[in-house]
């Protein structure tokens, strides 16, 4: 294997799909930023989930609104639904575990809260569950997806797809993407 060559394909996947990204979503995402801050403006939360890595970003995401992004200020409201291995274990056993997400929002959802669903294919059964339930409880739902979006389409009121096929690009760009809204929320919300 030469090292040499396979690092520098990386990047040159990954500054493709960075190129193509911010060509394809700046409108989208700053859609998605308004609808954050007009939760929050209003007392709403955010609330982010997915699986695996999404799992991992959700956490991550959720806790640089709730204690910093870039430096200290009020707290954002923001929970990851992804920590609570009682709720999930729970769930996944007693009600199936396309049910782990959908019944947390059943029960800390609120109207106007924003719903965030992050999944490279876009056809995660607990994920795509999860976004059903947010619509019919009349929160505002959003996605980050890749792979051509899945079945996030009509799901997602604010959906941001990667325009890529590999899952390690799109999980790059969804961390990245993610920390943006951070910092966009901070600005927008007079805390940054």
């Amino acid at each position: 294997m030469d090292l040499g060559a396979f690092f520098k394909a990386e990047f040159a996947e990954h500054h493709e799909v960075t190129r193509r990204t911010e060509a394809a979503l700046a409108g989208a995402f700053a859609d998605l930023v308004a609808a954050c801050a007009k939760s929050i403006r209003a007392g709403g939360k955010l609330m982010f989930f997915g699986n695996g890595g999404s799992a991992a970003d959700a956490q991550h995401l959720a806790t640089e609104l709730t204690v910093r992004y870039k430096k200290n200020r009020k707290a954002i409201a923001a929970i990851a639904l992804t920590t609570d291995s009682s709720a999930l274990t729970a769930a996944g056993n007693d009600l199936g575990f396309e049910q782990v997400f959908a019944r947390q929002l059943e029960a800390l959802g609120r109207r106007g809260d924003v719903a965030i669903a992050i999944s490279t294919s876009g056809k995660s059964p607990n994920v795509l569950t999860a976004l059903r339930q947010a619509k019919s409880m009349g929160l505002v739902t959003a996605a980050l997806g890749g792979k051509g979006g899945g079945e996030l389409a009509g799901l997602a009121d604010h959906l941001l797809v990667v325009p890529s096929d590999t899952t390690a690009r799109i999980q790059e760009m969804h961390i990245t993407l993610g920390q943006m809204l951070c910092g966009a929320l901070e600005i927008e919300l007079g805390l940054g």
